[in-house]
């Protein structure tokens, strides 16, 4: 039997079209590709996250020359928040990126490593993050969904583990 899947998100012909808050969460994860360690890709990812309190937190990629040590910065920003700010809700997560020299347009997603960290993040704090996505120029478009499911609709949770 063929089925279809659909996903419902929002596209921003640039960073001015969103709101102030999402900019502004936008924008620290644009400043925290200044955070990332890449001296082999020169790739920098920059993931920042709005909690319930309304404090940002942000975070860069972290490279390894034994490249799959190498952190993505989702998940190097997730993993930090369970220490320091444990038990916080996230709202919302934004990711952009910078490549030296040259200048990408399209909104950067998540890899699969970083959408399963997000899925175990929802579920562990009962509630969806939205996710918005963007470039590394504010006259780049972005993309905004309400959560891990629309990135990746069939999911691995805990209860797959019971």
């Amino acid at each position: 039997m063929q089925k279809e899947l659909h996903i419902s998100y929002e596209e921003f012909n640039n960073w001015a079209e969103l709101n102030e808050q999402d900019r502004n969460l936008l924008s620290a994860a644009q400043d925290a590709t200044g955070l990332a360690y890449v001296p082999y890709s020169q790739f920098k990812v920059g993931a920042a996250v709005l909690l319930e309190s309304g404090k940002i937190y942000k975070a860069g990629n972290q490279e390894n020359a034994s490249y799959p040590v190498t952190i993505c910065a989702e998940r190097t920003l997730l993993s930090t928040l369970t220490s320091v700010a444990n038990g916080e809700k996230i709202l919302a997560m934004a990711v952009s990126y910078y490549k030296n020299s040259e200048n990408y347009t399209q909104p950067i997603s998540p890899c699969g490593m970083c959408r399963q960290a997000i899925v175990e993040a929802e579920t562990r704090q009962g509630a969806p993050i939205t996710i918005i996505l963007g470039a590394n120029n504010p006259e780049n478009k972005v993309y905004k969904v309400d959560g891990i499911a629309s990135l990746l609709p069939f999911q691995f949770t805990s209860e797959d583990l019971k």
